[in-house]
Formats: C-alpha cells, sequence, structure tokens
C-alpha cells in the first residue's frame, strides 16, 4: 500500500518548514492530495521530488529552472549545468572580488589610516565599476541603439540629483529582504507589503518610462535566464518570480500593487 504523510510528517523528512511547503505548492513545484478535510496528504513520488527540489537548491539552481528540469526529466541536462556553472562562477568571482576589496579596505585600516563610514560607499562603488560594465553588455544584447538612446532620454528627466548608486543599494537592500524571507506564501500579508515596497521603489522609473520602456524592462527580466550571472539588478531570478506571483494574487484579490 502507498504510504501517504501530511505536511508536518514531510517536513520532518526533509527539513523543509511547512511555509516552503506551501510555497512550493503555490509555485506549481509540488501537487499534494487533500485529504476529506482539505488536509494536505503527501505519497512516495511527491516525497521524492522534494528531495530533489533540496538538492537542485544546494546547487543554486532557481526555482524555476528546477520546475523545469523535474517536469521535464529527459530533458538535455548538458546545457542546464553549463548555465548554472556560469552562474556559480559568477557569483564566485564576485565573492573574491568583494573579498579583496574589504582585505584592502581593512589593510589601511590597519596601517591607521582613517575610513569613515563615506569613503568606505566610495571605495565600495569604486570597486564596482566593473558592474557598470557588465550591465552595459547585458542591454547591448538586448536593446537596439535606438532603444537604448530613448531610455537615456527618458532617464535624464530623472535630474541631476538623482544618485543612481543610492537607487540600486536600495534595490539590493530590499532584494536581500525578500530571498531571506523566501520561501513565503505568494498570498499572504507579508507578501503584499514587500509588493508595496516593491513598487514605492518603482516610482522613479514610473516617473520617465514609457511604455516600449516597461515592455522592455518585462522582458528583460522574463528572458534572465539569457544573461543571469552576467549582470547583478540586485535581486535574484527567484525574487523576480516571487514578485510576480505575488502581485498577481494582489490583482486576482481586486488590490492594484500599483497603486
Amino acid at each position: 500500500m502507498t504510504t501517504m504523510l501530511d505536511i508536518a510528517e514531510i517536513a520532518r523528512a526533509t527539513g523543509l518548514s511547512s511555509r516552503a511547503l506551501r510555497f512550493y505548492e503555490a509555485r506549481g513545484l509540488i501537487r499534494p492530495l487533500r485529504s476529506e478535510g482539505g488536509r494536505r496528504i503527501f505519497g512516495e513520488g511527491e516525497l521524492e521530488r522534494l528531495h530533489a527540489i533540496v538538492a537542485l537548491k544546494r546547487a543554486g539552481f532557481t526555482l524555476a529552472a528546477i520546475g523545469r528540469m523535474l517536469d521535464r526529466p529527459s530533458a538535455a541536462l548538458g546545457p542546464m549545468i553549463a548555465a548554472q556553472t556560469k552562474v556559480v562562477e559568477a557569483e564566485r568571482q564576485a565573492l573574491a572580488d568583494t573579498a579583496a576589496l574589504l582585505a584592502s579596505i581593512q589593510s589601511r585600516i590597519d596601517a591607521g589610516e582613517r575610513i569613515d563610514v563615506a569613503t568606505l560607499c566610495s571605495l565600495i562603488r569604486k570597486g564596482n565599476v566593473m558592474t557598470t560594465t557588465q550591465w552595459k553588455a547585458v542591454v547591448d544584447q538586448h536593446f537596439t541603439p535606438g532603444e537604448q538612446a530613448h531610455w537615456a532620454e527618458r532617464m535624464n528627466a530623472l535630474g541631476p540629483d538623482f544618485d543612481q548608486n543610492a537607487y540600486q543599494a536600495r534595490w539590493a537592500d530590499l532584494g536581500q529582504r525578500i530571498a531571506a524571507a523566501l520561501p513565503m506564501d505568494t498570498d499572504s500579508e507579508a507578501a503584499r507589503g514587500f509588493v508595496r515596497e516593491w513598487f514605492a521603489l518603482l516610482a522613479p522609473f514610473r516617473a520617465v518610462a514609457s511604455p516600449e520602456m516597461w515592455a522592455g524592462a518585462t522582458r528583460l527580466h522574463e528572458n534572465r535566464a539569457d544573461w543571469d550571472g552576467q549582470a547583478d539588478p540586485g535581486f535574484s531570478a527567484d525574487v523576480w518570480q516571487f514578485i510576480q506571483a505575488a502581485g498577481a494574487a494582489m490583482r486576482a484579490r481586486g488590490e492594484a500593487p500599483e497603486a
């Protein structure tokens, strides 16, 4: 007879929280059955699938990639592994660069140099010059020169006082906080709070963006698998997908996340 487990037993067997299991269900990664009383029950197949999810996440695969791999078990893994290797190598290099930068700053402090927070931020920004170059390569792949000129013209409307570095830092902070909270029920109040914060942070872009720019930005992130690891927008692919799902849940409830 097939063994059936409830959500608490599955959580103990996999080490995943009940919240994580509900999140994976909301994303379509698992499909538990329901008892007559409405409780989630899992068979051996779902347990094996969860063990696979845990293993693939350990290798850094996004939930979207994991879903594709599990739904198409006969698909060629070579290209997926090659792409993920590039992502991991890019992340490793980024961490190595950050470690080297911090070590350099620490050595200056140890030598008696006075470095305040403003100086530290300036040194970090200078150390991130390569990030701008990496973004240019991604933009060149996905936008024509005419589209880039249109973007530049509209973004100039933000004025000379607009601090792009500070703005990007706010995106990185939000992206990190969302990533730390995942997995999360996309229809929870916490999720809606993140969506509202996301769209509030988009306000400067919304103020100047044309419909073509909105479409281009959305297309860029929907095709993130093509450039993931080459540049860092401040949030992961999983965070982007979570915001899309949580925003859709808000709209289904009749609430506009853009408000």
